[in-house]
């Protein structure tokens, strides 16, 4: 499918993909949050990481790849010091910088960064609440790495936090503070391809809708805004300078990274998609919503027209169960992990 007013053809019976494999207990279920499931893969046979939010705690899981064997343990949260927190948690997610890999929280406090296995805080970054009237909700979300060694966050003010990383230490700083935005940030992605040139590395999403595009370096430039379409953008992705986006009608949108032109648009899902995962090496897009499936797609270039394509691969319901976490377990897209709210495990599915 290439026009703008595509539709997402039925998956072919009897043809799958994917099957079940054996699914991970949570002690506590998943909250209703836009992309609630982080998945951070070890390299060689080290065991896979799983984290999904449930109120002021987090979930954190080593899985076996044979699902045979996992460990379990709850992240209370900690902001601004030893206090444990009595804020909600809005998302958590690992960011994978070429030198380290932290994992970061947002919360309706502020936004905290921890060793990659939860057990040190090195950095506490308090949102200000002062700015804001008693009416207005105040929370970060929308998590990142970029460019080599930056993790940006994103507010309910529209703003979007740049902090620059060490190698090592807890010597973390706000380098830069983007203000493109009028509306709460939903999704932040990095480009997880190659990009072509000028077509940017950095997307950012909000409630109204509207898309932002970045060149990161020491200075971040804003290369593009796709306007608002009259419904939130509730996860985002960039691959090889496409942009997707999952939006609250269900819909998924490609647009070009460099020009923001709408290259196709999918009606994919029956109610408001929570989120969206790509597979680097091979343009494989999942999608998972409220309407209780998880789709896969594939995405590509046309090399001889450069046409964006999409394809629908697989349809997998998760029966009574609103989705809200949807992660590729691998680079590949071999595997995915699915969380649905209050859902006290998380489904894995694996190439049939």
């Amino acid at each position: 499918m290439t026009a703008a007013d595509a539709v997402a053809p039925p998956a072919a019976p009897g043809v799958q993909m994917y099957r079940k494999e054996k699914s991970i207990p949570l002690r506590s279920g998943s909250a209703a949050l836009y992309n609630n499931l982080s998945v951070l893969r070890l390299p060689g046979r080290q065991p896979a990481r799983f984290s999904a939010v449930h109120g002021p705690s987090l979930s954190l899981l080593s899985a076996a790849n044979d699902g045979l064997g996992f460990s379990h343990r709850q992240l209370q949260a900690k902001e601004g010091g030893m206090a444990v927190s009595t804020s909600l948690l809005t998302q958590a997610a690992w960011c994978v910088l070429p030198s380290r890999v932290l994992l970061v929280l947002t919360s309706q406090k502020g936004i905290q960064m921890y060793e990659a296995d939860g057990s040190i805080m090195v950095y506490w970054h308090a949102l200000d609440v002062t700015e804001h009237s008693p009416a207005q909700a105040v929370f970060a979300r929308g998590i990142a790495a970029a460019g080599g060694r930056f993790i940006c966050v994103g507010t309910s003010s529209g703003l979007v936090l740049v902090f620059d990383i060490p190698p090592k230490g807890t010597n973390i700083a706000v380098s830069e503070v983007l203000e493109q935005h009028r509306d709460a940030i939903t999704d932040i992605a990095a480009e997880l391809g190659r990009a072509p040139d000028g077509a940017g590395d950095l997307v950012t999403a909000d409630d109204a809708g509207t898309l932002c595009v970045w060149s990161t370096g020491e200075e971040f430039a804003l290369l593009g805004k796709i306007p608002a379409c009259g419904c939130t953008c509730s996860s985002v992705k960039l691959w090889n300078g496409i942009v997707a986006a999952g939006y609250g009608n269900g819909q998924i949108r490609l647009y070009e990274a460099a020009t923001g032109l709408l290259r196709a648009e999918v009606n994919a899902h029956a109610r408001w998609i929570y989120a969206l995962d790509l597979a680097p090496q091979t343009g494989k897009l999942l999608s998972g919503a409220e309407d209780s499936f998880v789709h896969v797609w594939k995405l590509s270039r046309n090399p001889d027209t450069d046409d964006v394509e999409i394809e629908h691969c697989h349809a997998e319901c998760v029966t009574d169960t609103q989705v809200c976490g949807a992660r590729f377990c691998d680079p590949e897209g071999n595997s995915f992990a699915v969380t649905g709210y209050d859902l006290s495990e998380i489904f894995r599915y694996g190439r049939a």
